[in-house]
């Protein structure tokens, strides 16, 4: 299968586009672009692109013409953000990027004003999309056009076996609000799918910060409808820094604004030539002493931003630091990849513990999950550590998940469908355990959480319909677990009828006698299907405890003169007892 590297921070992308000349060659397209254009500059139709076929990459670049300026873009009206309500009923490309927690986002006028222009070109660039490699570039606004391409494709393309393009711009203008970048941020993916080079002497992606005063830049986080997202690689005349913190991004593309003439971006990569990212040019202090600390301090001098630079703009730099590593720590935190497979192989091993719990307990012939509801001893309250542990690592899934671009947050892989869908099936029945346990009843309507509900949908929707039990779900009964994860809630309902109708204290009896006979009948299918777990028949489970309850009021006659039903009869001949070999 082929897949492109998900870079897990700035650095190490940055370091790639480097080391392996990504960068050199992409600016190499655009200025070979450039040099094509032979006609007289208008903005009439400005966009320009080509599709170069390399030997180990395909590189899609895109340009103005004429190129951007600073004036440009603070001309009247080119600030304005045109809303995905707007853009919903005029240019629909971009619907699939809100999701129920964040409906609406807004883009530069100018940037989607250029990306309609080659609407009509779009699936003739995809159709040059080849198995090697893509890289995506563009110069000041044909950097924002190359972001809005990468985005359009991102959603078209199949990203379990296609590779994923990289988005290269240069010296471009900020594209998008606050709810563009969440939609991104959402999907790490994606974010690590952008990389945005920026001289310290280009003022076009910063001319769009507010307010734009880069002679005197304030500590705090500029105050800014324009939002940045994923990689930014700021470089000066002392070198080169990657940040992915969306405010330090803001605060620092303002304060390493140096104002001068005669930048070129090919002056990079003569720079880079043999060094190393982020390689300062002074020492770190002695009294430095986290390393976070000591890399922001590392990242400030290499961008320009030593001691002495920052007090020529009055900025103390203890104050710049201090603020710089709360913003990043508050990144970290944020950018903590759900998909960590290191955090799944945790997980699984609290799955382990339970299901090692789950054996012992069916030793004893009660079953885990009544065990677990009488809580007998300390091995229930390892369980219940355990199964904290895994709860608030799903729930944190689920919601992350739901954030994500609708179609590529619809559901999980494979792969994690299936953890989430056996976290589900051992760990909901704990749950219901103790709701009743409390004296609470209806935990479908009342108790159950959302994230539950959630994992269910998502596996509805990936899942066939089996025509028939197969033979693996025979074979494996003896470990396996109940499919429908809500089953013991419908137990203990049943037993809550049984009990109403023994007491007769219901004004409505006819309503828990269907409630009853649905249940049955419901309980039938499943084991038709081998769909429950053999430890409903232990003898000291809650299962058992219905039966006997059932049985007493169909003996009664209170279920009707001579109730039968293919589940009486299989409970009442025993059957049960074939059902863990798999012999039904």
């Amino acid at each position: 299968m082929n897949r492109s590297p998900i870079f897990s921070s700035g650095l190490e992308l940055g370091s790639f586009v480097v080391t392996s000349n990504v960068l050199h060659h992409s600016w190499a397209a655009i200025s070979e672009l450039y040099g094509e254009i032979h006609e007289p500059p208008s903005w009439d139709s400005p966009v320009r692109f080509r599709t170069f076929q390399q030997p180990n990459c395909t590189i899609i670049a895109f340009v103005t013409w004429p190129p951007c300026t600073k004036e440009h873009l603070q001309g009247q009206g080119r600030g304005d953000l045109v809303s995905s309500s707007a853009l919903k009923e005029t240019f629909p490309l971009f619907e699939f990027l809100c999701t129920k927690t964040n409906p609406r986002f807004s883009i530069n006028k100018p940037a989607i004003d250029l990306f309609v222009s080659v609407r009509g070109v779009l699936n003739f660039l995809k159709s040059q999309i080849s198995n090697k490699p893509l890289i995506i570039t563009g110069h000041s606004l044909g950097g924002s056009v190359a972001s809005l391409f990468t985005l359009w494709l991102l959603d078209k393309i199949n990203l379990a076996t296609t590779k994923r393009p990289l988005c290269i711009t240069f010296g471009s203008p900020l594209i998008g609000d606050d709810g563009l970048q969440e939609a991104i941020l959402q999907y790490s993916a994606w974010n690590s799918c952008f990389l945005h080079v920026v001289s310290d002497r280009d003022p076009v992606p910063r001319v769009l910060i507010s307010p734009y005063n880069p002679t005197a830049p304030e500590l705090a986080s500029p105050t800014n409808e324009y939002k940045p997202f994923g990689t930014f690689l700021l470089y000066s005349e002392l070198g080169c820094a990657c940040l992915e913190d969306p405010e330090s991004v803001l605060v620092l593309l303002v304060a390493t604004y140096s104002e001068g003439s005669g930048f070129d971006y090919k002056d990079i990569f003569q720079q880079l030539n043999g060094n190393v990212i982020c390689k300062d040019s002074t020492k770190v202090d002695e009294w430095i002493a986290q390393p976070l600390q000591a890399g922001i301090i590392t990242q400030l001098g290499a961008i320009g931003l030593g001691r002495l630079q920052l007090q020529q703009q009055s900025i103390d730099m203890n104050t710049l630091i201090r603020q710089t590593e709360r913003r990043e720590r508050k990144w970290l935190i944020r950018r903590r990849e759900v998909y960590d497979s290191n955090v799944l192989s945790e997980m699984k091993v609290y799955m382990a513990q339970l299901e090692w719990y789950k054996k012992c307990c069916e030793d004893e012939e009660i079953g885990y999950y009544d065990r677990f509801k009488n809580a007998f001893d300390s091995s229930d309250i390892k369980a219940q550590g355990f199964k904290k542990s895994l709860t608030c690592y799903w729930i944190d899934m689920v919601d992350e998940v739901e954030k994500k671009p609708q179609r590529n947050g619809a559901a999980f892989t494979t792969r994690w469908l299936f953890a989430g869908t056996n976290y589900r099936r051992m760990i909901e029945p704990l749950d219901i355990a103790e709701y009743y346990r409390d004296g609470k009843t209806d935990y479908m309507a009342k108790g159950r959480s959302k994230h539950y509900t959630q994992l269910e949908k998502w596996l509805s929707e990936d899942e066939k319909p089996a025509s028939r039990p197969n033979n693996s779900k025979k074979q494996n009964l003896a470990g396996g677990l109940t499919e429908n994860s809500c089953f013991w809630a419908y137990v203990e309902e049943a037993r809550i009828s049984c009990n109403v109708l023994s007491n007769g204290e219901s004004n409505d009896m006819d309503k828990h006698k269907r409630s009853l006979i649905v249940f049955e009948a419901d309980v039938m299918g499943m084991l038709n299907n081998y769909a429950v777990s053999p430890e409903i028949f232990l003898n000291r489970s809650s299962f058992m405890k219905w039966w006997k309850e059932y049985l007493e009021i169909i003996r009664k006659g209170i279920m009707g003169p001579s109730h039968t039903s293919p589940f009486t009869e299989f409970m009442q001949n025993r059957q049960y007892r074939q059902y863990a070999p798999g012999c039904l």
